[in-house]
């Protein structure tokens, strides 16, 4: 039976419609079913009798906006021209709209599209203006880009790089239109996409565009290599950077009201072997004012670190990774505090966020304002907490020990792999080992991993070897703390869809919490306190290890056990 017997058998149109259509459509050269609809044919109609000639299920996008991560499965240029497109991707199979099912080679270009991908796929009848509609989802960041792109080689020469020789027409080019979209167009679907960072890498042919989103890195456009020196450039500019100096790194940042959000970008140069390298760290305001609870800082963990806020003198340090949110945990300490009672005082590098009632104040290591000659000065501006963005060095570690004898709340960060191995490194900077039994208050790890999408995540039944497994890894806990765990009859794993694409949104922390208390003030008064004697030690106390939190928090539902062990 043809699409046009099935039209008639089920009443959707008469055979005087039919002959009109079919006369547009000699006429036109257009498509009956285009036809039909010119002629008041409604397209649901159209659709259903579609799905029962082929065989196939419908489904309607009204309302619906494809995400980016599903496009990137089809080709902007194959959805055009085979009119099919990538709607949903479920359990491992990628479900695709049709408009033409009967099309022979867009069957053929699916199929090899499939292969190429290795991914199977499910073919659903999608109306005309669905298609329409999901392709002007394309023009997103790649159809701006282009049409930038567009701009500049009609407005615009973009000179080669001369390391050695300040151009002189650098101004000009960041003043250009074309210029200045192709940032905003950039920046603003960062944004949107929820990226914490934008890496913009020359190589020898083109530029690459990553965002970072949840932690991971994906490549969202690629540029010719030809607009590099504008579009370093302008954001320059942004950042009242030296446009003439490409040899050596530079930092900057400049902020900007997207989507009704202000957001700040933190910007770092790096010359290499292309180009200027440029990554842009993004600090949504609302983002970084989190509450402890909202970091992921919970139970034992949370009682803790309110406890130790409650102090009136110590040393509070966070240690991680960059990029595992130490910042955003110090931020939230300090809003703890009460800043109208206080005088609280920060050095950082940068300074990410004003806090109200807190003094922050950046250092310049160029102009030999550091670290260390800041807590100097901070000493004698009355300070009763003091907030140090890094210990980087044996000089600015002992004043911090210092500040925090003398009666000073003192927050800081340091690197190390975990809580326990603060202790040693604070050793290893030339920190007396009977200094720090009476300021360490408290050592924070943390790390932070993606957590499932509630609206798309999979039950996994608790049994068998998953079982053992998570009794396995709770049963070095302390017995108090593990009386209060209960194994849910089921947890969950991170399920693709449209909402998710990856099955995940958003980051939490897991914490390490190590507490200074008798027992572990003896041990580094008495012996050589290594890294593995404090974990032990600690860990009679009750400590709970960053693996630890991380699998109390697989028990809750808010992450998959794929996603602790990406960060443990």
């Amino acid at each position: 039976m043809s699409f046009e017997e099935t039209l008639l058998k089920n009443n959707v149109i008469n055979r005087d419609i039919l002959v009109r259509a079919q006369k547009e459509t000699k006429e036109t050269g257009i498509s009956t079913e285009e036809a039909l609809l010119k002629l008041g044919v409604l397209e649901s109609d159209i659709l259903f009798s579609k799905s029962e000639l082929f065989g196939l299920p419908t489904k309607s996008l009204m309302g619906i906006k494809v995400p980016f991560d599903i496009l990137r499965y089809i080709p902007e240029e194959s959805a055009e021209n085979y009119k099919f497109i990538p709607i949903d991707f479920k359990e491992g199979v990628l479900e695709v709209g049709m408009v033409n099912p009967d099309d022979i080679s867009a069957r053929e270009a699916l199929q090899f599209l499939s292969s190429k991908l290795n991914i199977p796929f499910k073919i659903f009848l999608v109306s005309p203006s669905d298609l329409i509609r999901t392709l002007k989802d394309y023009k997103s960041l790649g159809g701006e880009a282009e049409e930038v792109l567009g701009e500049f080689e009609s407005t615009i020469s973009v000179p080669e790089s001369k390391p050695n020789k300040p151009e002189r027409n650098e101004q000009r080019l960041v003043e250009d239109a074309p210029t200045t979209k192709l940032v905003a167009v950039i920046l603003r679907h960062a944004v949107d996409g929820r990226a914490s960072d934008v890496h913009i890498e020359p190589s020898d042919k083109n530029i690459r565009v990553r965002f970072r989103v949840d932690g991971v890195l994906h490549t969202s456009l690629l540029l010719p290599i030809s607009v590099l020196d504008a579009l370093v450039a302008r954001i320059k500019i942004l950042t009242n950077m030296k446009l003439d100096e490409k040899r050596k790194p530079q930092d900057g940042r400049f902020d900007a009201n997207i989507a009704g959000k202000q957001i700040d970008f933190r910007v770092s140069t790096f010359p290499s072997f292309f180009g200027e390298k440029i990554v842009m760290r993004i600090l949504e305001r609302e983002g970084i004012l989190k509450s402890l609870e909202d970091i992921g800082l919970v139970g034992s963990n949370l009682e803790a670190v309110k406890e130790a806020l409650e102090k009136p003198y110590g040393l509070i340090l966070l240690t991680g990774p960059t990029g595992s949110g130490k910042t955003t945990t110090l931020y939230g300490m300090l809003r703890m505090l009460d800043r109208e009672k206080y005088n609280i005082v920060s050095l950082e590098d940068p300074v990410e966020y004003t806090i109200e009632g807190v003094s922050q104040s950046q250092v310049r290591p160029e102009l030999d304002y550091t670290f260390a000659s800041g807590l100097r000065s901070i000493l004698r501006q009355d300070p009763d907490m003091i907030m140090v963005g890094e210990i980087r060095d044996k000089e600015t570690a002992r004043l911090a020990v210092q500040a925090a004898l003398t009666g000073h709340l003192v927050f800081s960060t340091i690197h190390t792999n975990n809580a326990a191995g603060v202790i040693p490194r604070l050793i290893d900077m030339g920190v007396e080992s009977y200094l720090i039994p009476p300021t360490l208050i408290l050592a924070i790890a943390q790390r932070l991993t993606r957590t499932l999408c509630e609206e798309s995540r999979k039950s996994i039944p608790v049994s068998g070897a998953l079982k053992e497994t998570l009794e396995k890894e709770l049963q070095d806990m302390s017995p108090e703390i593990k009386k209060q765990v209960i194994i849910p009859k089921e947890i969950y794993q991170a399920m693709p869809s449209a909402v998710c694409p990856r099955g995940t949104k958003g980051r939490t922390g897991i914490f390490e919490v190590l507490k200074m208390t008798t027992e572990l003030e003896r041990l580094i008064l008495s012996s050589d306190p290594s890294e593995t004697a404090v974990t032990r030690e600690a860990k009679k106390q009750g400590m709970i290890t960053m693996r630890e939190d991380g699998v109390l928090k697989v028990l809750t539902g808010q992450l998959g056990l794929a996603q602790l062990i990406e960060v443990t």
